[in-house]
């Protein structure tokens, strides 16, 4: 059984960065979601009656959205999941989103955000599992 990741570990982030990646990054993103959303960690941010998983990650994203885009990323795809067509079959994701970045930099730069990380627990909250894959896109060359 694959272990719940909502964060990154530190070997993950150091091989992140010793990718030495030059120019924009994409970030796919699996999101399962709580059937409850869990505000233990961040209770100031609890809505007054109990919300979904859903309704809490869209909390995040209408949060997170005007510093992604100040720190020159954009939204380019939201989507809902399900389970794969091609890969294990008891594993389901409940949403798919593609973040865009225009450098790792400038991904560093959002992720420490004061304003940014004061909402943070809205993910927290909606979240039961994730997976974050970061992608570059691959020169016309490339493909020939």
């Amino acid at each position: 059984m694959v272990k719940c990741c909502l964060e990154p570990t530190q070997e993950a982030g150091r091989a992140f960065f010793q990718r030495g990646i030059a120019g924009p990054v994409v970030m796919l993103n699996l999101l399962r979601f709580r059937a409850v959303a869990d505000y233990a960690a961040n209770p100031e941010l609890a809505p007054p009656a109990p919300i979904s998983g859903a309704e809490a990650f869209d909390r995040y994203v209408a949060h997170t959205l005007p510093y992604l885009e100040r720190s020159g990323g954009s939204l380019m795809f939201v989507g809902a999941g399900g389970p794969f067509l091609i890969g294990p079959m008891d594993e389901c994701w409940d949403r798919v989103m593609l973040v865009r970045q225009s450098s790792v930099q400038s991904f560093l730069a959002f992720a420490q955000d004061a304003g940014y990380l004061a909402g943070l627990g809205h993910r927290t909250a909606a979240l039961a599992d994730s997976r974050l894959l970061p992608l570059v896109e691959l020169p016309a060359q490339a493909l020939g």
